[in-house]
């Protein structure tokens, strides 16, 4: 084998291996003559291919063998009694979800993991789990097969693990469990309309109200940030989110001393007064005193780069809302 060959380094996953392949059809449709592939380049091939496939066997054993592990029977009574043995068969399960977490990058692992039982496994058991360690790394595993998986997703629809995630984010007594658990919520619904759907029967938009009125400042960035997407993405569920009375409610949440994810709740308010006309007058409700709060916010962020987004969507919001009603009671005047 020559040095150059001995130097190249193999694919590690399916991936890499396409990749290779692309960046092979681009140097051929480059070359101004082409040329057959070499014996040397060739054998090469076959064993970047055969390297890929092993690695993807030996990772699939890898997942068997955390699944052995998490399946194990849990320790009797009299066992847990011992406080060093029950904090090694935590640790080695919580290992064992780590490392599947790890593996499950690889979106060809997390198609394995689905149909070896290892999703079931974590709905089943994992997400109400008495130790919290447990719950949280099962949550977090569903969300790294979930994302941009739709089979996956529709899979996790189908054994019910949407209504259980948004009990989790809604009242898990672990902030932890919460985030992690919402993650997974967020990883489903975006861009998935079947589970979308399963949100809103579910009372999903109350749930991220809640998490933005919590304590953890995690969970209300991520409760924020997942209600101004969908808002964005599917304006078609605006006045139903209006109807809930999410615009006072957002205003109250703002409503407090400054914290940066006011950034995302002001752009969702934004979002539900333009082009929705209940929106814009719920928003108008002397009550809320929204006109001269954004006033005041605007106030307070003027000079302060790290907050000039939000600044223009304070901004935004009040041209939105009040200089048009100016404009509007002026024509009714004349």
């Amino acid at each position: 084998m020559s040095e150059d060959r001995q130097d190249r380094r193999y694919p590690q996953n399916l991936q890499g291996v396409l990749q290779m392949a692309v960046e092979a059809g681009a140097a051929a449709e480059v070359s101004a003559t082409a040329e057959p592939m070499s014996e040397e380049r060739k054998a090469w091939l076959r064993e970047a291919l055969a390297e890929v496939t092993k690695g993807q066997m030996d990772e699939v054993e890898q997942m068997k063998r955390c699944l052995a592990i998490l399946c194990k029977e849990e320790m009797s009574n009299k066992e847990r009694d011992e406080e060093q043995e029950r904090d090694d068969d935590e640790d080695e399960r919580e290992s064992a979800f780590e490392m599947l977490s790890e593996l499950c990058e690889n979106l060809d692992n997390a198609r394995d993991l689905m149909t070896l039982g290892g999703l079931e496994l974590c709905v089943s058991k994992y997400l109400c789990h008495a130790q919290s360690g447990l719950r949280w790394r099962a949550a977090e595993l569903i969300a790294s097969c979930a994302q941009n998986m739709p089979q996956v997703q529709i899979y996790l629809l189908g054994i019910g693990v949407l209504p259980k995630l948004l009990q989790l984010t809604d009242t898990d007594p672990h902030p932890t469990v919460r985030v992690k658990a919402l993650y997974a919520v967020s990883c489903l619904v975006r861009e998935q309309e079947a589970a979308l759907q399963a949100f809103l029967s579910h009372d999903g938009f109350s749930v991220l109200m809640r998490g933005m009125q919590a304590e953890n400042e995690k969970l209300k960035t991520k409760s924020a940030f997942l209600l101004l997407n969908l808002l964005m993405s599917h304006p078609e569920h605006k006045e139903t989110v209006v109807s809930m009375g999410m615009v006072q409610q957002l205003v109250s949440v703002i409503r407090v001393p400054h914290a940066s994810f006011h950034e995302h709740v002001v752009a969702a308010l934004c979002c539900l007064v333009e082009d929705c006309p209940e929106g814009l007058k719920d928003s108008r409700n002397p009550i809320l005193g929204l006109e001269e709060f954004l006033k005041q916010r605007s106030a307070e962020l003027q000079g302060k780069e790290e907050s000039q987004e939000e600044l223009d969507f304070c901004e935004r919001l009040r041209v939105m809302c009040f200089s048009r009603q100016q404009s509007d009671d002026n024509g009714m005047d004349r």
